[in-house]
């Protein structure tokens, strides 16, 4: 298989002020191979890949396409050899049409004008590769995420891509889009394209990789064959230990005191009212498809939504939610799905981005105590295990697991009695995700109850003491996990459930 490598990197090596983020790393690569690259957050995985797309130069080592040694000195050097990244957050202009997208930054042109038919006419060709129907004078910003996603893939087959980097492609897919990229992925690999596919969701990486190398705090600590990719022994190489009991044992049927009821609430575009019950020390888990209105659920509870009807009850006082605000006051407090854009603010730093929500009690005078942020910062930064500096540190440059802690962190400064989790561990490795299961049992045996959204559905079985399914903005079902399998909520998922006479809302 030696012979086969199109590209070798030998003891590439990266080291920013104060920290090494490669050492001596080496990683092959064959045609028509999908080579799974693991690690936690912050082991090495994006820098490597910046320096394999021509984004960094390395401090040393050597990269070889075909035999050769080569040098980047920019991204489009790079694509010359065939080397494109689809990054996780798309890089879509999202007022050019699809043929605008694929040709941006090579466009064809004429005596300055722009050739759109030329470029549409192109376009067709890769977007029947990659299976997708759109004209391409369709403007991106109508397209779903995942038809987004093939615009780029067909992009970088524009670009005569050999080698397609996957950074995290299905974290927004709906599952029929994801199955839609598994098949264009071995089409591709049948067409003799090596692709390199980041991701933390184990199942795609046994389902898809021919190889997995895994890397850790910078270092290549091992690699599997197809035959030895199971979980555990991916999960041991990337955080150096056997991770176990991942989820807590099943508790028993506990009587909960009431503290939540949502009462008749209306949610913007929903077919019906929504009520639902929760108690202190409760873990709530919300399952269904993309679309079926969880996440609006929730920003509604939270007032950043306006709710059209309803109330929500907290310890018998009722309200109904029309701002967060409203929420806040009340002890409702909601860690959003999207944490870049709406939990956290990136340039700030980690003690500036914890006082945020609860600034007024930092600031009894006319200044804000800093002294006090610091030290409520520092608890935090502590309790939650968050891997920085200090609290001082930029959250912009912070691993996705560090920063969902500190949206963690924000809310759990303020003693929450409610904590609505949308997709907790969204792009968190393995190693952070056993730390916020292990944080979020903690806070239900301290009595604080939590809504828990997640599209994971073993993260759904594993951490619900109840489990409301939801379809088509509606509940389908409510189960209580002893009873609840793969198989009910699946079918409460698609509709297939409701003969299930067990199952009721």
């Amino acid at each position: 298989m030696a012979d086969d490598y199109i590209l070798k990197m030998r003891g590439v090596t990266k080291r920013f002020p104060g920290v090494t983020a490669l050492e001596r790393v080496d990683l092959e690569l064959c045609s028509g191979e999908v080579l799974a690259l693991m690690g936690e957050n912050g082991a090495g995985k994006s820098t490597l890949m910046k320096i394999l797309g021509g984004a960094q130069p390395p401090d040393e080592g050597t990269l070889l396409i075909d035999g050769k040694e080569v040098a980047f000195r920019n991204v489009s050097d790079s694509r010359r050899y065939g080397i494109v990244l689809v990054h996780q957050e798309l890089m879509m202009a999202s007022n050019l049409d699809v043929a605008g997208n694929i040709f941006l930054g090579s466009e064809k042109s004429s005596w300055g004008l722009l050739r759109r038919k030329v470029m549409r006419s192109a376009s067709e060709s890769v977007l029947h590769r990659v299976g997708l129907s759109c004209s391409p004078a369709t403007l991106v910003g109508s397209l779903t995420p995942g038809q987004m996603q093939m615009v780029e893939i067909a992009k970088a087959l524009s670009h005569h891509a050999r080698i397609l980097i996957l950074d995290e492609p299905t974290s927004s897919l709906t599952l029929t889009e994801s199955e839609q990229l598994f098949k264009i992925i071995g089409d591709l690999r049948r067409d003799g394209i090596a692709i390199i596919y980041i991701s933390h969701r184990m199942e795609e990486v046994q389902r898809l990789a021919d190889r997995v190398i895994v890397l850790r705090d910078g270092k290549r600590v091992g690699e599997l064959q197809r035959t030895e990719i199971t979980q555990n022994k991916i999960v041991s190489m990337m955080v150096g230990r056997e991770l176990t009991n991942w989820y807590p044992p099943l508790r028993t049927a506990t009587e909960y005191r009431t503290i939540l009821k949502v009462e008749n609430l209306i949610v913007p575009g929903a077919p019906c009212a929504v009520s639902f019950e929760a108690g202190a020390g409760e873990i709530v888990g919300f399952a269904g498809l993309v679309g079926s209105g969880r996440t609006e659920l929730m920003q509604t509870i939270f007032g950043a939504t306006r709710a059209l009807g309803g109330t929500v009850v907290v310890d018998a006082k009722a309200f109904a939610p029309r701002h967060p605000r409203d929420a806040i006051d009340r002890g409702i407090y909601l860690a959003p799905e999207d944490r870049k854009r709406h939990g956290l603010v990136l340039p700030m730093n980690i003690a500036q981005n914890i006082s945020m929500p609860d600034i007024h009690n930092y600031k009894p005078r006319a200044w804000l105590q800093r002294g006090h942020e610091v030290t409520v910062a520092k608890k935090q930064l502590d309790s939650l295990r968050i891997k920085a500096p200090g609290v001082k540190y930029r959250v912009g440059s912070l691993s996705g697991g560090n920063q969902q802690k500190v949206v963690l962190g924000k809310w759990l400064a303020m003693r929450p009695k409610i904590l609505i989790l949308d997709e907790p561990t969204r792009g968190v490795d393995v190693g952070a995700k056993a730390e916020i299961y292990r944080e979020m049992m903690e806070l239900a045996q301290q009595g604080i109850t939590i809504l828990m959204v997640s599209s994971e559905m073993e993260e759904v079985l594993g951490m619900s003491d109840r489990i409301i399914v939801m379809r088509e903005r509606r509940m389908e079902g409510i189960l209580p996990r002893q009873q609840a399998t793969q198989e009910r909520i699946a079918a409460l998922m698609t509709g297939a459930g409701k003969t299930d006479k067990s199952i009721g809302v």
